[in-house]
């Protein structure tokens, strides 16, 4: 496995496409008891939502990233604030839909001393129906799209036309997917949480779980597991493993995205899947050692100093093949 990852001389473009989010965040002690108050220690307000702070990492890790889907009225404060947030990172936002009347996306979201996160998101259903710009227009340039399932309703005709032109097409799945859902055939990677991988297989194993779904696709397929690392399925249906860096973990919001935006990235680099998986965790785990949601996400010269010290006995690894 190459461990050698510096970013190309022309970066690849990757169209994200989901919803952005307004982030209120509080870190608190511990999540209060139903009826009950309790003071936080710190309070930000930042942007987020999945293919929000997956472009925040691309960027920061040597891509270029655009974003595309549905927003709130162009009136809103939340809209302005979420666009100038956008621009400071160098991220492209004229694909984006203000749809009139209607509310952006916003989330309520708890940290506890441990990292962990707890979150209630407000999205109005109004959003659900909003009219991408031109396929054609926004397949220009597109080295890749990276996109989310809970998006399937008004993206799943876009990818499946950069499939046909071989444009990769990631897919964060967070959430149970139908066994009849159009992004199974509509994407060429498929990575699952943990929790959405055995929701959608109906099986309480990852491994299993893997395997049942490789039956119904032709997509890479991984589970994601957090400290337990990656589960996934190589060119020949065989599990293989890829191990989460240990960090002293201090926020796992955004994490997630950030490791979907790093690989990927990283496949559009042509790195290998082993490496582009070890790439991928190694920026999700220095985002966990900072507050801050994707805007902590590392940049690359910090994901190579992390892989280039890392022991020779931490790659990939077989995983068990029952």
């Amino acid at each position: 496995m190459n461990f050698h990852v510096a970013a190309p001389k022309i970066p690849p473009h990757i169209l994200c496409v989901g919803m952005p989010v307004r982030d209120l965040t509080f870190r608190i002690q511990e999540l209060p008891e139903r009826g009950l108050k309790v003071n936080a220690s710190h309070f930000d307000e930042i942007a987020g939502g999945n293919a929000l702070n997956a472009a925040i990492g691309i960027v920061r890790l040597g891509g270029r990233a655009s974003i595309c889907g549905p927003m709130g009225d162009s009136r809103e404060t939340s809209a302005r604030y979420i666009f100038e947030r956008l621009a400071h990172e160098g991220i492209d936002t004229k694909h984006l839909v203000h749809m009139p009347g209607l509310v952006t996306p916003i989330s309520n979201i708890m940290i506890d001393p441990s990292g962990e996160r707890t979150i209630v998101t407000f999205r109005d259903p109004e959003l659900w129906k909003v009219h991408l710009p031109d396929t054609d227009t926004l397949l220009r340039d597109c080295d890749a799209i990276l996109t989310e399932n809970r998006c399937a309703e008004f993206c799943t005709d876009l990818c499946a036309e950069a499939r046909k032109r071989g444009i990769p097409v990631v897919v964060d799945v967070d959430r149970a997917m139908s066994m009849r859902e159009g992004l199974l055939t509509a994407s060429s990677h498929l990575i699952f949480s943990s929790e959405a991988l055995q929701a959608t297989a109906g099986i309480a194993d990852d491994a299993e779980a893997l395997k049942k779904m490789a039956r119904l696709t032709h997509s890479f397929l991984a589970g994601t597991r957090g400290p337990r690392g990656t589960l996934w399925l190589d060119e020949q249906k065989q599990l293989r493993e890829t191990p989460a860096f240990p960090v002293h973990t201090v926020d796992t919001l955004g994490a997630g995205d950030i490791f979907h935006g790093a690989f990927a990235l990283a496949i559009t680099e042509k790195q290998d899947v082993p490496s582009a998986l070890r790439f991928a965790s190694a920026a999700a785990a220095l985002k966990c050692t900072r507050f801050g949601g994707a805007f902590a996400c590392p940049q690359r010269p910090e994901v190579e100093a992390l892989l280039g010290g890392e022991a020779a006995g931490c790659g990939e690894q077989a995983g068990n093949r029952a």
